[in-house]
C-alpha cells in the first residue's frame, strides 16, 4: 500500500489538512474506542482493518481518523512539546499506512497503534538526544492572538506546564507507563502489550513513576522561602 504524507495545522496557522489537522490545539484525551457508548452502525476496528487489508482505502482512513487524537495525546505528554508531538505522531501513522498489511490481530489495533506511537516518540526523543522539554505552546498561542484568557484557563494551562515538565525528568520507560495509564486510562493488561514487557514491570513502573512525580510537582508547587531578617 502506498504511504501518504498526513499533515498537520498548527493552531493560528491555515496550512495543512489531513489527519492531524488542529491536533496541536487540543488539551483533552478523546475517548477510547470501544469505550461504553450509545450503540451505532459504525463498523469494529477488526472489519475496517480487514477491509484496508484488501486494499479498501476509506476503511484505513476511517481507521487513522478513530485513534488519531489519542495517538497525539500519547505523543504530547512524551514528548513535552506540540511541535515534537505532532512530528512523532505523523511518523506514527506513517507506520501504520505501512504496516497495516501484516497486523496479525494478536493484539488489539488500538493496543498495536499506541506501540507504534509509543516506539515513534522514543525515536523521535532519540534522535534529538535529549528529554523532552515542555513549551509553552499554549500561551503562546493565547498572546499571538491576543487573547487573555480566564484565570481559569491560565491556570489550567500552568497546570498543564507543570505535569508536563515533572513528566520530562522521569526516565522514559517510567513516563511511558504512567502516560499508557494515567492519561489514557489503559489497564495493566494492555500496557504490558504495548510495552512488551511483564504486567508487574507496568505496575512497578507506574508506581515509581507516580511516586517521582509527586515529589517534582510538590517541588514545584512549594513557595519560596523568603529571607529571614538579620537580628
Amino acid at each position: 500500500m502506498p504511504a501518504t504524507r498526513w499533515t498537520e495545522r498548527r493552531p493560528g496557522s491555515s496550512a495543512g489538512h489531513g489527519y492531524c489537522a488542529g491536533i496541536g490545539a487540543r488539551s483533552e484525551v478523546p475517548p477510547s474506542p470501544g469505550a461504553s457508548s450509545p450503540p451505532s452502525a459504525d463498523p469494529s476496528d477488526a472489519v475496517l482493518v480487514a477491509a484496508a487489508q484488501s486494499g479498501d482505502r476509506r476503511a484505513l482512513d476511517t481507521l487513522l481518523r478513530r485513534h488519531v487524537d489519542r495517538m497525539h495525546a500519547l505523543c504530547r505528554r512524551m514528548t513535552g512539546s506540540d511541535a515534537d508531538a505532532d512530528d512523532a505522531t505523523q511518523e506514527a501513522l506513517m507506520a501504520v499506512v505501512r504496516g497495516v498489511d501484516r497486523f496479525d490481530g494478536r493484539a488489539s489495533f488500538a493496543t498495536w497503534v499506541y506501540r507504534v506511537a509509543t516506539n515513534a516518540c522514543l525515536d523521535e526523543l532519540r534522535r534529538r538526544g535529549r528529554r523532552p522539554t515542555p513549551a509553552g505552546d499554549d500561551l503562546e498561542v493565547m498572546a499571538a492572538h491576543g487573547q487573555r484568557g480566564s484565570a481559569e484557563d491560565v491556570d489550567g494551562v500552568a497546570t498543564r506546564l507543570d505535569v508536563d515538565a515533572a513528566l520530562a525528568r522521569l526516565p522514559a520507560e517510567q513516563r511511558a507507563a504512567v502516560v499508557l495509564r494515567d492519561l489514557l486510562g489503559l489497564d495493566y493488561a494492555s500496557i504490558a502489550e504495548i510495552l512488551e514487557i511483564a504486567p508487574g514491570t507496568v505496575r512497578s513502573r507506574i508506581a515509581r513513576g507516580r511516586s517521582r512525580l509527586a515529589d517534582l510537582l510538590a517541588e514545584r508547587n512549594r513557595p519560596p522561602e523568603t529571607d529571614r531578617p538579620i537580628r
